[in-house]
């Protein structure tokens, strides 16, 4: 019989973790309802939703860096590259509320698990043991489960095209395991509030010249009174809180743990299907979620010791590195000042 390390329970760090996953978790909920709501009333401005976000984050975090005004740790352009790749990934999201339900978006988020462990055990070197790959392969069985009960569901699942908002899902899910690895390689290497700072400005610019270019029409035809305007604020408060609190955790428990948690948004996703929407949730659903439950009972299951003995290692490693580029930048500059 496996059991639980309870020791491993009691850290401090993993019941950190556990609280703010839960927190993050409520957060993704709340802002995928008020998409969803968007969606239902035909509000087709995927990009406009996220921009309030990122002006919040670059309006709160940049204060803030200007003020302490620190070294700048990492190049600009990772940072454009990353809030690029986020704000066509938030795009995607909101794209597919348009096709599929709120309940399989959120469901289908559980693929970017593998994702990460393959990106984190390439880039970041994490191992992990046998049984959390174990873990990771029944919360797979899970996602195929959802598609095929869109595919069953047909109209009753939400949404015109189930199953092609299954694949758009799908594929922010992919996107958005590169940008987690990446911010957490940011937050142990460089710092947080420039991250936060950061992808919050050039999110913001890339979503504006964005709207202008592809949704400035769809935004015009909105009759705009309060109905509209509270999904859009109560939107940009959560991304803002939401992105606040990933990395912390990205910090304290790297993105495993993030993208696990969020496995338990599903429910509160299902709770708001049922008792908001008045929806009738297909039983192929209710054995999807039994399927993820147990897998990530197994993935929580004895932690390896080796696995977070490896990651500090690698962390090390990863900072000779930007170390080792600040010292070849400043040898550069004394070598161009001397000539």
């Amino acid at each position: 019989m496996v059991l639980f390390s309870l020791n491993e329970i009691k850290k401090k760090e993993t019941l950190i973790g556990l609280v703010l996953g839960q927190i993050i978790s409520l957060l993704s909920t709340s802002i995928s309802f008020e998409t969803s709501e968007l969606a239902r009333k035909e509000i087709n401005a995927p990009t406009s939703q996220s921009f309030l976000g990122y002006l919040l984050l670059a309006t709160v975090y940049g204060s803030i860096m200007l003020y302490r005004r620190p070294v700048i740790k990492a190049k600009w352009y990772h940072y454009f590259l990353l809030a690029l790749v986020n704000v066509e990934a938030n795009c995607l999201v909101v794209k597919a509320f348009q096709y599929t339900s709120m309940t399989s978006v959120m469901l289908l988020d559980c693929w970017a698990i593998p994702c990460v462990l393959v990106l984190t055990w390439f880039f970041l070197k994490t191992r992990y043991s046998l049984m959390k790959i174990s873990g990771v392969v029944v919360c797979i069985f899970g996602v195929v489960m959802v598609v095929f009960s869109d595919v069953h569901a047909g109209d009753r699942a939400g949404g015109s095209n189930p199953v092609k908002g299954d694949l758009i899902v799908l594929a922010a899910a992919t996107l958005y395991s590169v940008i987690n690895t990446s911010e957490e390689f940011f937050v142990k290497n460089a710092d947080r509030i420039e991250l936060m700072s950061f992808v919050g400005l050039f999110g913001a610019i890339i979503s504006a010249i964005q709207i202008s270019i592809f949704e400035r029409d769809a935004l015009n035809a909105i009759h705009w009174s309060s109905e509209a305007v509270l999904p859009y604020i109560v939107i940009a408060i959560s991304a803002f809180l939401f992105y606040s609190t990933l990395t912390v955790l990205l910090k304290t428990n790297g993105t495993a743990m993030f993208t696990l948690s969020l496995l338990t948004s599903d429910m509160w996703a299902v709770l708001i299907r049922i008792f908001a929407y008045h929806e009738t949730v297909d039983w192929l659903y209710y054995l999807a979620f039994a399927t993820t439950a147990i897998g990530l009972i197994i993935y929580s299951m004895k932690e390896n010791d080796q696995e977070k003995q490896r990651g500090g290692e690698v962390v090390d490693e990863q900072r000779k590195l930007f170390d080792e580029e600040d010292c070849d930048s400043l040898r550069a500059r004394l070598i161009g000042a001397s000539t």
